[in-house]
């Protein structure tokens, strides 16, 4: 489904994906359409304040990614929304406060949307190869997101930076030191893993999302 494209049956459930021009735009896209989701990729102002949910996606460096919403303004946009909002991998990182992935631009700390407060750093694999790729284990809390998910349940990662196990972790990991896998505050929550590759568990944990801010 493209932007042009929206069914108008369904426009008071549209969830939107944010254009932030990052590579895993149309995988996410594809997620949520294979869960006939009412989807759009969008940075048009107008139509993300009107979502019931949005989405914030992201690959790269939080340096880049940050840099990238400052040219579309979505900054303050984001940081008003009142509708649930998911960043996914870079996106969950991004709303934390401070990021040191800067990836060569300068030596001083990324200020990211700052909407969930902890800082990201390395990720201590203690030794493992990084970045952390592949299929691993979450611990999951109390949270819509993790309906019907259970403790030990496979997801796909791909991460050499991560948030630590703080009051704000709604679902952990460990690959060489425990990590948050799913941060979260007030109606801004995100994943460190890649729900849209995760397969039964990451659909499951889309269709979490999409009950969340349905109309009523």
């Amino acid at each position: 489904m493209t932007q042009e494209s929206v069914s108008s049956s369904n426009d008071n459930d549209l969830t939107v994906i944010i254009d932030t021009g990052c590579a895993n735009l149309s995988s996410v896209r594809f997620a949520f359409e294979r869960l006939n989701a009412n989807v759009v990729v969008s940075a048009d102002f107008d139509v993300i304040r009107s979502a019931a949910r949005v989405v914030l996606p992201g690959v790269g460096t939080a340096g880049a990614a940050m840099d990238a919403l400052k040219q579309k303004n979505l900054i303050g946009l984001i940081k008003s929304l009142t509708q649930p909002v998911m960043g996914v991998c870079l996106g969950m990182q991004m709303l934390a406060s401070l990021s040191n992935e800067h990836g060569g631009r300068s030596e001083q700390d990324i200020t990211c949307l700052g909407l969930v407060p902890t800082d990201i750093g390395d990720l201590d694999s203690k030794g493992l190869p990084l970045p952390h790729m592949g299929w691993n284990q979450i611990d999951v809390g109390d949270h819509p997101l993790f309906i019907g998910i259970e403790n030990g349940s496979y997801v796909y990662f791909v991460h050499s930076y991560r948030a630590p196990i703080s009051e704000y972790t709604l679902a952990s990991s460990t690959y060489g030191e425990s990590f948050s896998a799913a941060i979260g505050k007030d109606n801004f929550f995100g994943v460190q893993f890649h729900p849209e590759k995760s397969a039964k568990v990451g659909a499951q944990i889309l269709r979490n999302f999409l009950n969340m801010g349905t109309p009523q």
